[in-house]
């Protein structure tokens, strides 16, 4: 499934709902820290000692404490397109102060946090070990231009690990909602394509992997509510405005209520995971080659 050109996604709307669920991310977030335990254990088998380390897409910095204190020696800092996401990883990463330091006014600071768009990062060239992304990408309708950049922001043999949804994610609500008047449903970027990205970012032995998972809800309100809560409810351009009014939700519900088993409604959720190195690099910026010489052995150099 190629990437859509005409596809897009509503950046300042997506920036507003982010901000709108920060104070309830953390009470519907139980995928995301699921997905998170997970890309945990990949880095069990990974040899890496990273010096510093950048959570891309942070949030409320649940990702961030849990890198920290896996890596306690490493410095570690979070980006995130929301500022009230931020706010809430702050109070999170925030030691509690003493009565000394909060008579002397010496409040001890939290982990770095920078208000950054995944596509533009302030960070500077080939100064991170590890870029760690969860759940980053499906807020992009073109997941190259921040690949490049945490290509760009890696250090020589430095990783990525991320993940992200693939395309049969909310199936079951994409299949009986009307599709006649618009994206009802966020759309989300297939395995393949992402790894082509990867590729043409400069990254070397991508390795990625796809698994489904299916969730189970009581009703249908009870899913809305949880995507209101984690932002994840649709941000698309060509969004409808409304869904055919209330004869077109009936049939919406009814068609989903044919799904139910064994009393719960399913919700299909495919997860994709992958690491990728910044390998070194075999050309400059303008493509021209690069050629490295090693004296024979033996040899001086500067010495017939």
């Amino acid at each position: 499934m190629a990437i859509d050109p005409d596809f897009r996604l509503d950046a300042p709307r997506l920036r507003q709902r982010f901000s709108r669920a920060a104070e309830t991310y953390d009470n519907a977030d139980m995928l995301a820290r699921e997905i998170s335990r997970r890309m945990e254990e990949r880095l069990d088998y990974i040899r890496l000692t990273p010096r510093r380390i950048l959570d891309v897409g942070c949030g409320t910095g649940s990702d961030l404490m849990r890198l920290s204190q896996r890596y306690p020696d490493a410095s570690c800092f979070g980006a995130d397109i929301s500022r009230a996401m931020l706010m809430q990883a702050r109070r999170r990463s925030t030691p509690k102060s003493s009565l000394l330091q909060r008579l002397t006014g010496r409040i001890a600071n939290g982990l770095p946090l920078l208000t950054a768009d995944g596509n533009a990062l302030p960070v500077r060239h080939a100064s991170i070990s590890l870029v760690w992304s969860n759940l980053m990408l499906p807020a992009l309708h073109d997941p190259l231009p921040a690949l490049q950049e945490a290509h760009r922001v890696l250090e020589t043999g430095g990783l990525l690990m991320f993940s992200s949804f693939g395309p049969d994610t909310l199936r079951e609500l994409r299949s009986v909602l009307p599709t006649h008047a618009g994206e009802r449903v966020h759309r989300f970027i297939d395995m393949h394509d992402i790894g082509d990205a990867l590729v043409k970012a400069g990254f070397s032995d991508p390795v990625m992997d796809m698994e489904m998972l299916t969730l189970t809800y009581a009703d249908l309100d009870t899913l809305f509510e949880d995507l209101r809560a984690t932002g994840g409810n649709n941000a698309a351009c060509s969004r409808p405005r409304g869904l055919s009014g209330r004869h077109g939700w009936l049939q919406a519900r009814e068609a989903y209520e044919k799904l139910r088993r064994d009393g719960r409604l399913p919700v299909s959720v495919e997860v994709i995971q992958g690491h990728a190195w910044k390998a070194t690099a075999k050309t400059v910026a303008d493509g021209r080659a690069i050629m490295q010489f090693h004296p024979r052995s033996g040899s001086t150099p500067g010495k017939d």
